[in-house]
């Protein structure tokens, strides 16, 4: 039995309750706000281990509600779309969710995606693997990632998914992956694209970039990324 504490923001006062009433029969802990400023009392009071987020919301909406929380922490983040199309997931995953679900969508998928990113997440935190190349130090167990040269620790400035694209990077330096290996290690589960890689490590390098560490994330044409550097 899972006793995570689950946060769903939600204006849709039927649809909240069906997925409370699922997320309670799998044995999660569940709240509720009705909108996103409601949404960022809560996680100011409390420390909810996902949060389930509608995007069409009033007062403020899930773009708001996410880009604040991604501000805030890395708390995984599963975000409801009305619409079944590339901009709204390619949006969701830039400004850091963990994962989608489309509506009208079944609650036990739901369920299904709240346990398998819990996974991903806790397998990272559960991990104390210190991570080290030449420019960079990773502790898992803390999240940090400390820029060696100036002794900065950027863990806060990166994404859930960026965090794990640099670990994954780190943990294995001298190795290309491919795309698709890259989304099956790092990436929420369901129908991501390729080029969403692409978007991901695009930001990350830039990141990466204005931390001070140039070209560490090399494209290797026809293959993928590496790390551009050994331990």
């Amino acid at each position: 039995m899972d006793n995570s504490d689950i946060l769903i923001v939600e204006d849709d006062v039927e649809i909240a309750a069906i997925m409370t009433a699922y997320l309670q029969n799998g044995g999660y802990t569940v709240s509720h706000a009705e909108n996103g400023a409601l949404g960022l009392v809560y996680c100011a009071t409390a420390s909810p281990q996902l949060i389930i987020l509608d995007v069409r919301m009033p007062v403020m909406d899930g773009w708001q509600f996410l880009a604040e929380i991604r501000r805030r922490g890395d708390t995984p983040v599963i975000m409801l779309t009305a619409n079944d199309d590339d901009v709204d997931k390619l949006s969701a995953l830039r400004i850091g969710a963990d994962d989608y679900v489309v509506k009208p969508f079944n609650p036990a998928e739901v369920v299904a995606r709240v346990q398998a990113v819990l996974r991903r997440t806790h397998a990272v935190t559960r991990s104390d693997d210190v991570l080290s190349s030449r420019s960079l130090s990773i502790n898992v167990r803390q999240h940090s990632v400390i820029i060696k040269a100036e002794g900065i620790d950027i863990a806060s400035r990166l994404t859930t998914t960026e965090f794990r694209l640099i670990t994954h990077f780190v943990r294995e330096p001298n190795r290309v992956f491919s795309r698709d290996e890259l989304l099956e290690a790092c990436f929420p589960e369901g129908d991501t694209l390729p080029r969403t890689v692409d978007s991901h490590i695009s930001k990350l390098r830039r990141k990466l970039d204005d931390a001070g560490v140039s070209g560490l994330l090399q494209n290797v044409r026809g293959f993928g990324y590496r790390l551009g550097e050994g331990k």
